[in-house]
């Protein structure tokens, strides 16, 4: 634990993920050598100040497990005037969406590498985010690893301070069972209403298809998007 923040220390828990050791093609380490240190932000170093990485105060952002990337970009792409921030731990994936940063240069998106909790714990401050989102996060099938979802009770709790008045949560599963435990879970809180009634699905959002969500179609799965703002 030497030379970590005390902060981030205190914050180890259960984890929500696993760091799979899948490999880094050569143009996603070139990338993650090139444009980390220029599109990449770092955990260690306190709250965001938004002015000075964005150079405006804008809407903003924050997807948390952002995968490839892809879909990030694309909101990030087509909607210039927000700012966007993306976490996620597995290299290769921060690789692919540093790299398309780059060749479609994109201003308004960031990237942080590791855990979303300690992000929203030390860099985000109170008030400071127009939405989240996660969007297919692990399911955990297995009724023992149920307590790794990322979306519990105690995860929406730390997470309400962040999020602005009015500010929205989209959260996007292809698992029914994990969708109706997030439902459970947003609607219990009388800070968050249910944008489409209470307890419906989002039959409407502005959320790209992802190329996992893409291949679950393909299988004949569903998905379920819920859309919660904070009162």
């Amino acid at each position: 634990m030497t030379g970590q923040s005390p902060a981030l220390v205190a914050l180890r828990s259960v984890k929500s993920f696993v760091v799979r050791s899948g490999r880094m093609t050569a143009s996603q380490q070139q990338a993650y050598d090139e444009f980390m240190p220029r599109y990449g932000l770092q955990i260690e170093s306190g709250p965001l100040d938004q002015v000075r990485e964005f150079g405006r105060l804008a809407p903003l952002v924050l997807e948390i497990g952002f995968g490839m990337g892809a879909s990030l970009l694309a909101m990030a792409e087509a909607h210039p005037g927000w700012d966007y921030l993306g976490v996620e731990v597995h290299p290769p994936g921060i690789g692919n969406i540093l790299r398309g940063i780059h060749e479609a240069k994109i201003n308004n998106l960031r990237v942080y590498r590791g855990d979303a909790k300690d992000v929203l714990a030390i860099n985000i401050k109170d008030g400071q985010l127009s939405r989240v989102q996660i969007f297919f996060p692990d399911p955990w099938h297995k009724t023992r690893h149920h307590k790794r979802r990322l979306v519990q009770a105690d995860f929406i709790r730390d997470l309400l301070p962040k999020l602005a008045p009015g500010g929205v949560i989209h959260l996007a599963t292809d698992w029914e069972p994990y969708a109706r435990q997030m439902l459970a879970v947003l609607g219990a809180f009388p800070e968050l209403r249910n944008t489409f009634g209470e307890g419906q699905w989002a039959s409407e959002h502005e959320r790209p298809p992802t190329k996992f969500e893409q291949r679950g179609q393909k299988l004949g799965h569903g998905v379920w998007d819920l859309l919660f703002e904070k009162r």
